[in-house]
């Protein structure tokens, strides 16, 4: 039989397999988080008819005589360059900007993918659309998380759900007390601070001048409706200098004692029990409008989760109805030494193998990994140009193996017919 017959043969497996190749690429052309997949080939190996001789004496050296013997696949590679960027606007669709996988898990191993269409389930954990738990590191105290440790969690909100109330331990007022205030004049400022059981109730701070000095006197004169300028809540003295700044006392901060203040709940206590601390040290006292401001304080109400929003750096944090936010966990992401050594299990999902190295497992923009765009989807990396223009030569190729077995059949028909 003819060697270019079978040669051809392999040329019509492999240009078919190539065809496969770029079916799949095309067919997953909107696949989120799709990486392409190329092929390239590689001859088989060659029969030698006459080997290399060596120059001698007055003649020459020969070359090597050899014929092929077909063809076979040489590779199929996966591309894991970056697609563009789909636009959802729905805070738990995540693309990843540069290098990295998400983590998920199907209850036994971990699997990385691309695609990061993921959403909450009736459990509040973090899924994708198989139900597969996207896997990070989950907050101990609502502020914090350590992304240290290499022990993985689902990220969840079962657990926080909603917030516990707090009572105001701190308040930090700001502004400006206006230095043409008439001596005995006083102006007040109304804060709200929260009780141990979430109750609200309204203070009145009321600073009086007392001379030209820059001696001005501050106290709670009025507490849930309740008149107390008969026997005010003493805060403290502060003096201002000539440039309008608080010299005295250093710092400025007071603790003051709140138990006598009227609170109807007698089950619910103000501040640690006894006292609260109030930060006066950021008040000027400048030649304009009195402007009083809180700048910060703390305490809250019972409330619910209301939203969730993700970060460049993959912080999931609540927030609630109190107008609180709490950090609930931190996606994780894996990078690999050989992303190209990763196996495809279907699902758009990946699992490591010994040629692609361990997973190196940590937070977004830390490492060789890169940040997560919230908000976003990974389109498939597909370049539909370049399949289309892979589909013709694979094409050609295939018809023209086809036609070397096509001639040869001929020549072998030439050849029975001799005996004719």
């Amino acid at each position: 039989m003819l060697r270019s017959m079978y040669s051809a043969v392999s040329g019509l497996k492999a240009h078919q397999a190539e065809m496969d190749v770029i079916g799949n690429n095309i067919a997953n052309v909107n696949t989120v988080g799709f990486k392409a997949s190329r092929m390239t080939f590689k001859e088989i190996f060659n029969q030698t008819i006459k080997g290399a001789s060596a120059p001698q004496g007055s003649g020459g050296g020969t070359n090597p005589q050899q014929v092929g013997l077909g063809v076979a696949i040489a590779s199929i590679d996966t591309l894991f360059t970056n697609g563009g960027s789909q636009r959802t606007d729905n805070p738990t669709d995540l693309s990843i900007d540069g290098n990295g996988f998400f983590i998920v898990n199907n209850g036994g191993a971990n699997l990385y993918t691309r695609a990061g269409n993921f959403s909450f389930d009736s459990n509040g954990d973090l899924v994708t659309p198989d139900g597969y738990k996207v896997m990070g590191w989950i907050s101990q105290d609502g502020k914090t998380v350590n992304t240290d440790t290499g022990n993985l969690s689902p990220i969840s909100i079962k657990n926080w759900s909603s917030t516990s109330p707090a009572s105001t331990k701190l308040i930090q007022l700001g502004g400006n007390l206006d230095a043409g205030t008439n001596i005995g004049s006083s102006v007040s400022y109304n804060v709200t601070i929260y009780d141990s059981q979430g109750g609200s109730h309204v203070a009145t701070i009321q600073f009086t001048k007392k001379d030209n000095a820059g001696n001005w006197d501050a106290a709670i004169t009025n507490f849930d409706g309740n008149d107390l300028s008969a026997s005010p809540v003493t805060i403290g003295s502060i003096q201002f200098d000539s440039n309008g700044l608080i010299t005295n006392p250093a710092g400025s901060i007071f603790s003051v004692n709140v138990s006598s203040l009227p609170i109807t709940n007698t089950n619910a206590t103000l501040g640690d029990g006894t006292n609260i601390t109030i930060d006066l040290s950021n008040l000027t006292m400048y030649s304009s409008s009195t402007d009083i401001r809180e700048l910060s304080k703390d305490g809250n109400s019972a409330g619910s989760i209301e939203s969730i929003n993700i970060d460049q750096y993959g912080v999931v944090s609540g927030i609630y109805s109190n107008g609180r936010t709490q950090v609930i966990g931190q996606i994780a992401l894996a990078d690999f030494q050989n992303t190209q050594g990763l196996e495809k299990v279907g699902n758009t999902m990946f699992i490591n193998t010994v040629n692609s190295g361990d997973p190196m497992i940590g937070a977004a923009n830390t490492g060789t990994r890169g940040t997560i765009n919230p908000g976003t989807l990974e389109m498939s990396n597909v370049d539909l140009a370049n399949e289309f223009a892979n589909m013709i030569t694979t094409q050609r190729g295939f018809e023209a193996n086809a036609k070397v077995i096509t001639t040869s059949d001929e020549i072998l028909q030439d050849l029975v017919n001799l005996k004719r």
